[in-house]
């Protein structure tokens, strides 16, 4: 998740324009006034949120019955060794100083 610290050193020059209805409006400002935010600051923090939320819900899955069992025998399957692979692994990482 980002952290607010790395968004505050972004240049914000990007906008989303939205359309709402008045009671909304007045239902998100009375919401950034309770915050002690502005109406931008807790509309963009809101929906940052949310984004982050809905995208790490990607990472889970759900199957039936018949597919988790065909799932977890592909799971069990013996281990092949691959060559290319543990030379790969093996090999020292790119990324770490």
């Amino acid at each position: 998740m980002t952290t607010s610290g790395a968004i505050d050193r972004e240049n914000k020059g990007a906008r989303i324009n939205v359309r709402l209805a008045p009671s909304q409006a007045s239902l998100i400002r009375r919401a950034a006034e309770a915050s002690s935010t502005s109406v931008s600051e807790f509309v963009i923090g809101s929906a940052a949120v949310a984004a982050e939320q809905v995208l790490a819900g990607r990472r889970w899955f759900t199957l039936d019955d018949e597919s988790w069992r065909a799932f977890e025998e592909l799971l069990e399957r013996p281990v092949k060794y691959k060559p290319r692979l543990a030379e790969l692994l093996a090999a020292d990482d790119v990324f770490v100083d």
